[in-house]
């Protein structure tokens, strides 16, 4: 029996694979009808009306520093927990969900992809492929939080 507290769920972005710890994960969506706010940080694209609540939604490359993307038909959005809020993160692809176990995660290292460490969790190789394990708790700062808790 696969034990769920080592399991990933996969995405890429900008031709890379990232994972996030599936507890975070509330769902996968296709891009939805969005609603700009003004004065929101750079990196939230806006917010939308998911089942009745309303969420921010952020460009996870910008927020990574990566190149701008565009949609495609594989585009989706990450529905995850960020601390105690409910945010969309937008990927270009979500891939599958895996099992990794704690002992083939090693360390991230200084720089990854031109991704700042603080946001790395780890780095594991699954299938020949580096995968970089991202923590959501230090994707946005606390100031980025209270940011999104006037948004919500």
């Amino acid at each position: 029996m696969v034990r769920l507290a080592n399991q990933y769920v996969i995405f890429e972005l900008a031709d890379e694979f990232y994972g996030v710890d599936i507890h975070q994960v509330r769902g996968i969506e296709k891009p939805m009808s969005l609603t700009r706010v003004p004065n929101a940080p750079e990196f939230v694209q806006g917010v939308c009306n998911l089942r009745g609540s309303v969420i921010p939604v952020i460009d996870l490359r910008r927020r990574l520093g990566l190149s701008a993307g565009t949609e495609t038909k594989n585009t989706r959005v990450l529905i995850v927990n960020v601390d105690k809020y409910t945010v969309g993160m937008v990927i270009d692809n979500a891939n599958d969900v895996v099992n990794i176990n704690p002992d083939m995660i090693e360390p991230s290292p200084a720089l990854v992809s031109g991704i700042d460490s603080e946001f790395i969790r780890g780095v594991a190789k699954i299938n020949n492929r580096l995968l970089v394990l991202l923590d959501l708790n230090k994707i946005l700062s606390v100031q980025e939080i209270s940011d999104l808790e006037q948004i919500n």
